[in-house]
Parts: structure tokens; C-alpha cells; sequence
């Protein structure tokens, strides 16, 4: 159910004439995809049921749709099952709030491979990227100093401007900033032949026949290629993926705001601090993007991120992929010889093909849609321990106008850099991010949340009302489980928001008053509407423990299982979360490979 709290009388006047219809209440409003997606492929729904296939996708989030893209292009005949009314998974816009398009769920853009862009002609696709020109923005809370109001922190391409952004807090990190940065983009930019790949498989090395360990060589080639890539940083990387990132940091800078700031990108997501060892590499992971070539940029996607699943959707259906909504699955199906070789829907329709890839996650794939008598019971106790616990609650609100902030008035209406980019509230000091994880482990919720906002309006007018905006809230640290057994009903949920809303009024006075509707999800709502387990944004834990050859699970990391034609194409596979695509276009790789070892032939 959506929570929402909504100024009719507002929304009547300015609203109603935009979008037509009753403004009393908020809806989400919903897009038939079914039938314009089968109209794009030729034939019915219907129809398209009673086909049989080479590849069924389950899912049609972003890793899905850009596996059937692939899989299609090979020239395999691909269907792609959604059991919600809309494609894009996780990636997705949706207008909860009447004339206010939210990016529900991911809503930045830059870790996409740039191989997919091309490969798949997104632009030629409609894909529209706003490239941010500031990064992040922190504001402070303190008593107005010489200029009349609080300091802030704006960090932005122009090295000048950051310059003296960081050197009001430190010369030192002034000078060290740029360094540092160069050492994070080349650890990023070095690793990308790793993400491109599939992991190297541990078992087909050890034991496995010579042409299983010859087919390991493109992926042995990839951690050469990053290896040598990697050289004198080497150790640097070692220790990002071992060390906590606030003992990285304070290594290189002394000032708080530019190393909370920092710091947000080891936690963002994740059920940790900066003093966990290993939260280096969620920030390299939040840092190895591009956008257009512009190594490290973040953008809006015009018309929000379902615009990246609808460009895929569109290159895919392009090349004749099906897809369909509403069509939720309920068993993979298996033949004599224990092969997955389709898919039951929950009406009892089957549908039948030469192989099965899941784009949820690992737990829902192998626990809740494989009959567990095919899978060995040691396979099934590891799935079972995958760490989904996750901190996040995202909060979408419609608002009037633009927050004004303490630290940076404006008497317009018009943007600033600092609204265009990442705008970090409770983040003054690391201390604080460790003083919202640590109520959270014992189910409770901590009065200064972490808050990430970001205004995707104030770039992409094309998402909300004349002069209004969308924001995009990401909180954390929020538990699944509240203690005295309390639950994520309406008024918690509520309550919540209340106290987020009055965390950011700190900053912006009056943004209360602009509030025109929100839509608030916390972890178990997460889980409920995109299938994330646990409300993890990742598809599990991206630790040390989680991650490469031991991704999903170390007996099962090439995006194979323990069933034959069973893949997993989705963020729970190498190399894990983020809008990046990777998995879904390595297990295609797979895939089709597979089949055509098998001698399949078009």
C-alpha cells in the first residue's frame, strides 16, 4: 500500500489541469506494458503463451531485460516473465503522486557498462542521460559563521571550485583530495575487465576436464588483465576490499565533512559503518561508472530509470524478444533427466524452453521457484545463508518547490549545482553514520538518520509538474525487524517519515510545508513490490565473503546451478548490485554457450 500524505487543495489547482481526473487521493498510475510490448513483437499475450522458447527470463528488471537482449541477438528465441504491471525491476518510474514521475526504487545512473550501451544502441533506444557537473553536497549544522550562514561542502567537477570547497576545512585535504581521487577512479577503472567477465570457476580449475578448464580462460584473461591494470595499486586494492574505509580516509585527510562525505559511498546500501572492514569496496563499486565516456559521472535518466529498462525493453524487442507483465511464475519446471525446461505461471499455465534464467534473487530462485528435491541439500543450506539484511528505506516525495538550505539560500526558485547533485544531511561526521547503524542492530531507529537526496527535477523537467520537484530520499540505518516485535504498518511507516522530514527541516526551513506527497518504503516493502530479499538493494551483501567466485554462493558462481539450463542472471550474481547490467549479459554468454555445446542450432 502506498503511504502518502497529499494537499488536495494544492494539487486541484495546479495539478488537476496537467494531468486530468480526481486529485483526492494518490494512485500509482498504471501502464499496460503487457499489450504494448506484445503489439512491438507481433501476436497476443495469448499467444505468445503457447509458444515454446529456447530461453525463458524470469524477471523483467534491467539484468533480465538485458539478458534477453543478448540472448535474442544470438538469435535465441527469448520470452521475459514480470509479475508486476510494469518492467524494470528495481529500475522503474512510476507516478505515485498524480503529474510526479518517481524513480521508485534505483535513481541515479552510472555504473551501466559502457559494452552494453553501445552493444545494445540505448540511445538509438531513447535512452537520455543528465550528466551531474556537481557530485555531492554537504551541508552543516552550525551557528552561522563571517559569511552569515553555515558552512557546506560542494564537491563538483571544477577542480578550482572543490579546491576551495575542501581547503575552508583543510588545506592539507585541499592538496591530498585529487590524489586520492586519481588512486580510486584507476582502482575502478582497473577492475572493469573483471566485471566483464564471468568469475573464474574454482571447481572446473581443480578438478575439472581440460576443455572445462580451457573454457575458464577468458575469465582468467579478464584477472590478468585487472592484475596488470591494477600494478602499483595493487596493495591499495587489497586493502580496500579488507580494511575499514574510515582507517583509508583518515589516512588522507583530517577534516570531517569531506571524510563523512566520503564515507557515505563504504555504507550506502549496505548493513555497515566505515570502521567494517571490507566497506572499501561498496565505495570503489559506487565509484567504477562512467556516463557518455566521462569516467566516474553520475546522471539522471530522463523520464526517470524505467527510461534505462524501457531501452533496453526496446532494444530487445528489437531483435524479437516477448516480453509480458503480470505474468508471475510460480515453478520452474524440470524433465526427466532433471533439466529446467520451463516454467509453471501461478494460473497453471506452462510454458516450455530449452533453458530457464532467474533475475531474482538467489534465495527466491532456488528456495521458493526450484523444486528442492533437485538441488543438494549443502546447496541449499548456503543459499539459505547469503546475507540479505539491508538499511535501507527510500522515501519519494513530491514538493512545491526547491528546499532552501541554511547553508545556501536562495530567493529563487532555480536550481543550483548543489541541487542538481548527491546532497548528504546528518553526514557532518563519520561518528554520525556509526551513530544511525548502531540503534538499528538492536531493531530501533536513530534520531539523525542518514539522508541521501537527490532532486532528479531540477535536471529533468520532464518528471514533475512547472515548478515542482521530485526527491528521491535514501535512508538509512532502517532495521527489517523493529523490536517489541513492532511492525512496518501505516503508522510506523508514517512516524518515520515524520521524523526525516523534520531532520531535513533542520537544513531547509519550510520544506514541511512544501510536502505534497511521499511514498515511503522501508525494507519490508522493498522486499514485498521488487522481489529484493530482506529490501537488500543488492541482491545480497556485497562483503568480501559475497562477492566474485563466491557470488551467489562459492559451489555455484558462474551464474550455473545445481540444475542443469538454470541460470542466475540477476544482482545476486557476479558482479553484484547496482543498475550496471553486467549480469544479465554475462549469464547470457553462458547460456548460449552452454547451448551450443550441446549442439543447438538455429
Amino acid at each position: 500500500m502506498v503511504t502518502s500524505v497529499v494537499r488536495s487543495v494544492y494539487l486541484s489547482k495546479l495539478i488537476k489541469p496537467v494531468i486530468g481526473g480526481s486529485v483526492n487521493h494518490v494512485t500509482s498510475r498504471r501502464l499496460s506494458t503487457s499489450q504494448i510490448v506484445h503489439r512491438a513483437a507481433g501476436g497476443s499475450p495469448e499467444d505468445a503463451l503457447t509458444k515454446e522458447y529456447d530461453a525463458i527470463i524470469i524477471g523483467a528488471g534491467h539484468n533480465g531485460l538485458t539478458a534477453s537482449a543478448y540472448l535474442q541477438k544470438a538469435g535465441l528465441k527469448t520470452l521475459v516473465l514480470e509479475k508486476r504491471h510494469v518492467i524494470g525491476g528495481a529500475a522503474v518510474t512510476e507516478e505515485i503522486v498524480p503529474g510526479f514521475k518517481f524513480s521508485r526504487c534505483s535513481y541515479v545512473l552510472s555504473l551501466l557498462r559502457p559494452d552494453i550501451y553501445k552493444d545494445l544502441e540505448l540511445k538509438k533506444h531513447g535512452l537520455k542521460v543528465h550528466i551531474r557537473k556537481a557530485y555531492a553536497y554537504t551541508p552543516l549544522l552550525e551557528a552561522p559563521g563571517s559569511s552569515g550562514r553555515p558552512r557546506s561542502l560542494l564537491l563538483t567537477c571544477d577542480d578550482k571550485q572543490t579546491y576551495e570547497q575542501i581547503a575552508q576545512f583543510s588545506e592539507k585535504d585541499a592538496r591530498n583530495y585529487f590524489e586520492y581521487e586519481h588512486q580510486m577512479t584507476a582502482i575502478a577503472q582497473a577492475i572493469g575487465p573483471l566485471l566483464d567477465a564471468p568469475p573464474v570457476e574454482l571447481s572446473a580449475l581443480g578438478s575439472g576436464s581440460l576443455r572445462e578448464r580451457l573454457a575458464m580462460w577468458p575469465a582468467i584473461k579478464a584477472a590478468l588483465k585487472s592484475g596488470k591494470a591494477l600494478g602499483k595499486n595493487l596493495p591499495q586494492f587489497y586493502e580496500l576490499l579488507t580494511a575499514p574505509m574510515d582507517k583509508i580516509l583518515d589516512r588522507w585527510f583530517e577534516s570531517e565533512p569531506l571524510k563523512a562525505t566520503l564515507a557515505t559511498d563504504s555504507v550506502i546500501g549496505a548493513m555497515v559503518t566505515p570502521s567494517t572492514p571490507g566497506s572499501g569496496y561498496v565505495l570503489i563499486h559506487h565509484v567504477m561508472g562512467e556516463v557518455e565516456g566521462i569516467k566516474g559521472a553520475w546522471g539522471y535518466a530522463e523520464g526517470g530509470m524505467g527510461s534505462v529498462s524501457g531501452s533496453i525493453a526496446s532494444a530487445a524487442k528489437a531483435h524479437g524478444a516477448t516480453i509480458l507483465t503480470e505474468k508471475p511464475v510460480d515453478t520452474i519446471m524440470l524433465d526427466g533427466n532433471q533439466r529446467a525446461c520451463g516454467v509453471v505461471l501461478e494460473d497453471g499455465t506452462e510454458i516450455r524452453s530449452k533453458m530457464v534464467l532467474s533475475n531474482a534473487t538467489a534465495r527466491l530462485t532456488y528456495l521458493n521457484l526450484t523444486p528442492q528435491e533437485a538441488l543438494p541439500k549443502e546447496f541449499i543450506q548456503e543459499v539459505k545463508a547469503i546475507d540479505y539484511k539491508s538499511p535501507v528505506t527510500k522515501i519519494n516525495v513530491a514538493v512545491d518547490r526547491l528546499p532552501n538550505f541554511k547553508a545556501s539560500p536562495t530567493d529563487s526558485n532555480q536550481p543550483g549545482p548543489h541541487h542538481t547533485c548527491t546532497i548528504h544531511l546528518n553526514c557532518e561526521t563519520t561518528q554520525l553514520l556509526t551513530d544511525a547503524y548502531e540503534p538499528c542492530q538492536k531493531g530501533q531507529i536513530a534520531d539523525r538518520p542518514m539522508i541521501e537526496m537527490c532532486i532528479p527535477s531540477s535536471m529533468d523537467r520532464t518528471i514533475a509538474p512547472e515548478g515542482c520537484h521530485v526527491l528521491s530520499l535514501f535512508t538509512q540505518y532502517t532495521p527489517y525487524h523493529l523490536a517489541d516485535g513492532k511492525e512496518w504498518d501505516e503508522e510506523t511507516k508514517n512516524a518515520y517519515a515524520d521524523k526525516v522530514f523534520d531532520n531535513i527541516e533542520n537544513y531547509c526551513p519550510g520544506f514541511k510545508s512544501s510536502v505534497i506527497g511521499r511514498d515511503i518504503l522501508p525494507p519490508p516493502e522493498l522486499e514485498r513490490i521488487f522481489g529484493l530479499t530482506g529490501g537488500n538493494i543488492f541482491h545480497g551483501a556485497m562483503s568480501l565473503d559475497q562477492l566474485y567466485f563466491a557470488r551467489p554462493v562459492m559451489s555455484s558462481s558462474s551464474y550455473r546451478s545445481p540444475v542443469a539450463g538454470l541460470y542466475l542472471c540477476g544482482s545476486g550474481a557476479h558482479p553484484g548490485g547496482g543498475v550496471m547490467g553486467a549480469p544479465g549479459r554475462n549469464a547470457a554468454h553462458v547460456a548460449s554457450m552452454d547451448l551450443k555445446k550441446q549442439g543447438y542450432k538455429k
